[in-house]
């Protein structure tokens, strides 16, 4: 029994060690860290000058803008950049890809987005330091996980840390808003993902200790319903029968009680008309209805959204919404139609995995292990266009406060160290 302790207590105390070893910084790493806190006042420096140059979505100069200064940054490290037009009719500004190209170590795919929610008529224009913390429209979200990228990239570059590395940049600029059809707007995305071995997403950061290895995906449905234009009086009669409005609300309903309650599983009706007559503009996301207390509605739509784990668990909801609207009120009609945006990131073991490396690092560095973050409280990215293909990681970009609102920060006493853990990070991920 003594020898098998012994044994036991050997056994712990070498494991212990591997494990303080393992989380140790190499010479070269040591380097790295000292050499990305020389560019703290420089890195923030840039992030201001991004975040002023407006970049909404449907401003594509603007968006084109903000590229540009991204463009002439990445070439100064000896990166090849390319901007990639979209077809005018999709009225999106297009995409920066930058890249280099070697045969050693894993290639990777860093994903980040150029344009913002806040679009050139927002009173919330620029940034705005105050102490520690930036007040920064899509400093956040996600200009900040732009320039953590770039000068982790910069930082190992100068360092002679990336010869003959494979790694694609893709900024996009139209996440917020994707430009359709997706199979354009997302083709090069998936291109490079599909020549890559790991993705790394650089959106909102939840903090040290958490990362994203899994996303839900997204989709927009909309329902129609129609009835019988009628004097009120006549209102559930069996000539008249129950009007738009009436069918509507019970498929509302029935969608709250028979299709909520899976987990990761969220459906939203975002908007609703009806009436007599109703006009909606897409584009706006408003619209207008008239109708008269004394008229049964004739019309009535409503838009919504869908939030998915796995494209079984979104198949699964739409045949529950197609089955409520199908069994409709006397004398109503109904359709409903699906629209993809984001397909999911399912939470894989490769992805967990990748986890573990990260945490490594984080650790190493003395921010302690990181765990998984909840899929239901992040929304939908673009590396979810890659998972398919690709192993990933995601929300490693800048931490803050309030996206897309006006009040978005980002907390600068972090960014620094946030680059540091991330060229650590692909450093490690670049070696044979």
């Amino acid at each position: 029994m003594k020898k098998l302790n012994l044994f036991a207590l050997m056994a712990f105390i070498f494991l212990g060690k591997t494990t303080l070893e393992a989380q140790k910084l190499s010479r070269i790493e040591k380097k790295i860290v000292q050499k990305v806190k020389t560019y703290e006042v420089e890195s923030v420096a840039f992030l201001e000058k991004v975040v002023n140059i407006n970049s909404g979505t449907m401003h594509l100069e603007g968006v084109r803008a903000v590229g540009r200064e991204f463009n002439s940054a990445f070439k100064a490290i000896n990166f090849n950049t390319e901007w990639i037009e979209m077809p005018i009719e999709m009225n999106r500004a297009g995409h920066l890809f930058a890249s280099i190209k070697g045969s050693k170590g894993k290639k990777l795919l860093l994903i980040g987005h150029l344009d913002t929610v806040f679009e050139a008529d927002s009173p919330f224009q620029t940034f705005q330091r105050k102490d520690s913390i930036a007040y920064a429209p899509g400093g956040n979200d996600m200009k900040g996980g732009d320039v953590v990228i770039l000068y982790a990239l910069k930082v190992l570059h100068e360092l002679n840390l990336l010869n003959d590395r494979t790694i694609t940049v893709a900024f996009t600029g139209d996440e917020e808003s994707t430009g359709k059809p997706l199979s354009i707007s997302r083709k090069d995305l998936i291109e490079a993902a599909k020549i890559s071995d790991i993705a790394l997403g650089f959106e909102t950061a939840t903090g040290f200790n958490n990362a994203t290895i899994a996303r839900r995906g997204a989709s927009g449905w909309k329902v129609e319903t129609a009835g019988k234009r009628a004097h009120s009086s006549g209102v559930f009669s069996e000539r008249t029968g129950a009007g738009a409005i009436f069918e509507m609300s019970r498929i509302l309903h029935q969608f709250y009680q028979e299709v909520r309650g899976e987990q990761y599983l969220t459906f939203n009706p975002g908007n609703i008309l009806g009436g007599t007559f109703v006009d909606y503009d897409k584009m706006k996301s408003s619209g207008t209805a008239f109708g008269k207390t004394n008229v049964v509605a004739q019309t009535a739509v409503v838009h919504g959204g869908l939030r998915f784990i796995s494209e079984e668990q979104k198949e699964n909801a739409r045949r529950k919404m197609r089955t409520i609207v199908a069994n409709n009120l006397p004398s109503t009609t109904a359709t409903i139609t699906f629209t993809d945006s984001y397909p999911a990131m399912g939470p894989t073991t490769a992805n967990r995995e990748l986890l573990d490396e990260l945490s490594l690092v984080s650790e190493a560095l003395g921010y302690g292990k990181v765990a998984a973050y909840d899929p239901g409280k992040r929304g939908a990215a673009d590396i979810s266009f890659v998972a398919d293909y690709v192993n990933g990681l995601d929300g490693l970009g800048s931490m803050g406060t309030g996206a897309h609102t006006p009040q978005e920060t980002v907390n600068l006493a972090t960014f620094n160290a946030l680059i540091q853990r991330t060229a650590v990070f692909i450093y490690r991920l670049t070696r044979d």
